[in-house]
């Protein structure tokens, strides 16, 4: 099944000038068009302290369960 979106003559221009833009080294903060590059990853530390707690738990039960 062929997934891809139809692009018009002019969006495919735009996409093939995005993509032959050199990467910016100089200013290396994220590109306004990139919300999700801006958001910290403060959650990703919480699920994974929650993640690491429960197996210990987890392991707890099943070594002095018995």
């Amino acid at each position: 099944m062929d997934t891809r979106e139809s692009k018009t003559p002019e969006e495919e221009r735009q996409h093939l000038k995005e993509v032959r833009q050199p990467e910016d080294f100089t200013n290396p903060e994220p590109d306004e068009d990139q919300p999700e590059a801006r958001e910290s990853a403060h959650g990703v530390h919480r699920v994974l302290l929650i993640a690491i707690v429960v197996g210990i738990i987890a392991v707890g039960f099943f070594l002095f369960g018995r």
